[in-house]
């Protein structure tokens, strides 16, 4: 791994003289009132989902048990025979009879009625339950051999039960049958077992347990405290699936999205990619069951107030792996894969697709307005598709706005040829990803001042700052990464014109199952955070204001002048100002505020503040808020703020306006 400088070594040394030039006198900021150079789209600020980390399976899905349906390439993965006791018997996978995507089931055989006899699940990285909540178990069951089965479902801590629950009166005939457990304490390394009790056979499959807090309470759903997390970030978009899963590793391990709705039995278990894309992180048990297919996906938009973006494949298989490619004769089965998407989220009641909508209990559309055409293709051979897809989706949904991609890079020649492409395409929304270190945020907070204004608009789909001030391989999430992502974005939003969507990536990561960092929200099996980046991006997210109003140093803005990044906007629903300015020297400093136009500051304004005074601090587990944001004050006097920013922060105030 390249090293880099750290910020205090960088970018903070250049500014020194000039710093050191107005140390005694407040640096002279103006924020222009009455210009308005660009509307911020209501989706500027959201998030990226991608199945990467354990963050659906194991993660935002709620699911407590791996391997529920047996479906894994090794279908006892993540399952081990319980016997002690004295207990004797066997367990073994046979194969369905019907036809479906279920495919495998498991016979439990006991041979006695002595001891413990049956099944544990590992979890996720483990399992964890929480005192007093209730938790259902459901599985699939019918007797194979015998009679006065029981099944009977335990909470274990070592060998105390914690909880505890039974079911009985099996039946020949293959039957859902459900237990509730409540757990009598917190703990995460729970032990739960699956035993069968009497001597006989029971064939049993989809062995599935959620807990009850489930975000709105939704039966199978989503982990609660990981949606208030997105939530309170107030997101314009949604963008999912991913990513590189979209594309898969091949073609046949591309995301599928037809194959993600209805019932869970119809949802056809599949190896992730990411299962084995790094060989130092190597995950053989990361599979996708789908719990969280697309109709899960425009759900959770819906929740959040979040616009529903879904990215599909082109016909092109990740290019960093096999690059696998529909011919173009073949090519119409994604393109109507695309097409039948909108009429499913859009589509009315009584059309194909809009039918299964309502099937699944949602009769009203979805209101799609985005759509995005591959993940980080590049070459002719992706114009050539793309050209195909924006034809027949304009034919058809002319409304539909196309997001197209640029490529994996910030630059080069793949990027420079897909933009000029994409140019003569007249391209709405171009997918523009970076992963840089924090310096390369620094010094292209300017990026977007000289794009064409009549050209496509951007679409800053992926990016992170890749901490390099730390020895170690982990790229840590550390206020360095968030600040220079700050001074970065305030670019972005003073060119709000171009770049009308942004997202941070990957968005989650289990602290025990990662392959790839930083990530925004790192959590294990009981507890959740939001990062640094998590803070900064939040700050951005829950301030948009409407439109853009010029903020200046001696009528130039700011990008790095002393040290100084800074982007205003004015909320015209509350009107009221919104002013961000980054402040990357280790420094504090004297800043005032001129307020110029027909409006003024109306006495008091609210100030939130990140700082730290150590660029590899972080937030973790056992300390969430370690670098968050703190709430102030200041006053307004004769159109006039002024404030001392500490060294190395990100500052957000609001005050209202008045004539």
């Amino acid at each position: 791994m390249n090293k880099f400088k750290p910020l205090m070594f960088g970018v903070a040394m250049a500014v020194l003289p000039l710093i050191a030039q107005a140390q005694d006198e407040p640096t002279v900021l103006e924020v222009d009132l009455d210009e308005k150079t660009a509307d911020i789209a209501p989706t500027m600020w959201g998030l990226f989902f991608e199945d990467i980390n354990f963050a659906a399976d194991g993660g935002l899905y709620a699911e407590m048990i791996k391997n529920y349906s047996f479906e894994f390439e090794n279908p006892m993965m993540g399952w081990h025979r319980v016997e002690d006791q004295g207990a004797k018997g066997y367990v073994f996978n046979k194969n369905h009879e019907a036809d479906g995507v279920n495919h495998k089931y498991l016979r439990m055989q006991r041979l006695n009625e002595a001891g413990n006899f049956g099944l544990h699940n590992e979890g996720f990285r483990g399992m964890a339950v929480k005192k007093g909540l209730k938790y259902t178990l459901t599985f699939l069951a019918k007797v194979a051999k015998g009679e006065n089965l029981t099944v009977t479902a335990k909470l274990l801590d070592k060998d105390q039960v914690i909880g505890e629950g039974s079911v009985s009166d099996f039946s020949d005939q293959w039957a859902e049958y459900e237990i509730v457990m409540t757990a009598g304490q917190t703990l995460d390394g729970v032990n739960f077992q699956f035993l069968l009790e009497g001597e006989g056979e029971l064939d049993v499959d989809m062995i599935s347990m959620f807990p009850e807090d489930t975000w709105k309470g939704r039966k199978r759903g989503l982990r609660k405290d990981l949606v208030q997390l997105l939530a309170d970030m107030n997101p314009g978009f949604l963008r999912f699936p991913g990513g590189c899963i979209v594309e898969g590793f091949d073609l046949e391990n591309r995301y599928q999205w037809k194959k993600t709705i209805g019932e869970m039995e119809d949802r056809e278990v599949m190896k992730n990619r990411w299962n084995i894309e790094f060989a130092h992180r190597t995950t053989p048990d990361y599979y996708q069951s789908f719990g969280i297919g697309f109709f899960e996906y425009f759900q959770l938009s819906e929740d959040i107030g979040a616009e529903p973006l879904p990215i599909l494949s082109c016909g092109l298989a990740c290019q960093f792996n096999t690059g696998e490619q529909v011919p173009i004769g073949a090519l119409d089965q994604y393109v109507n894969d695309a097409l039948d998407l909108i009429q499913f989220a859009n589509g009315p009641v009584d059309s194909e697709w809009g039918a299964k909508r309502v099937e699944m209990g949602h009769p009203e559309p979805f209101d799609l307005k985005f759509i995005g055409v591959g993940n980080e293709n590049w070459g002719p051979q992706y114009i050539e598709r793309a050209k195909i897809f924006e034809k027949a989706i304009k034919a058809a949904y002319p409304e539909i706005t196309i997001v197209s991609t640029s490529g994996p890079f910030p630059d080069g020649r793949e990027f420079e040829y897909l933009w000029g492409e994409l140019r003569k395409m007249d391209a709405e929304l171009v997918d523009e990803h970076y992963y840089r270190p924090p310096s390369w945020f620094r010094e292209n907070a300017r990026r977007y001042d000289d794009y064409d204004r009549n050209g496509p608009k951007v679409f800053a789909g992926e990016y992170a700052a890749h901490s390099t001030t730390v020895s170690e391989d982990f790229k840590r999430n550390n206020w360095e990464a968030a600040m220079s992502e700050a001074a970065f974005m305030t670019g972005l939003e003073r060119n709000a014109d171009i770049v009308r969507l942004a997202s941070y990536a990957p968005l989650f990561a289990h602290v025990d199952g990662w392959q790839w960092n930083p990530d925004l929200i790192w959590f294990d099996n009981l507890r959740s955070y939001g990062t640094t980046n998590y803070h900064v991006q939040k700050l951005f997210s829950t301030n948009p204001g409407t439109a853009v109003v010029p903020i200046t140093l001696e009528g130039e803005s700011l990008a790095g002048e002393e040290g100084l990044y800074a982007s205003a906007t004015i909320d015209e629903a509350t009107n009221e100002l919104i002013f961000k300015v980054v402040n990357t020297a280790p420094g504090s400093k004297e800043i005032t505020i001129e307020l110029d136009g027909k409006y003024k500051g109306n006495g008091k304004g609210t100030w939130l503040e990140m700082a730290n005074d150590d660029l590899e601090a972080y937030n973790s587990l056992d300390d969430p808020m370690a670098v968050s944001p703190k709430t102030k004050s200041f006053e307004v006097k004769k159109k006039t703020i002024q404030l001392t920013l500490q060294g190395q922060s990100v500052n957000v105030g609001r005050v209202k306006l008045s004539k």
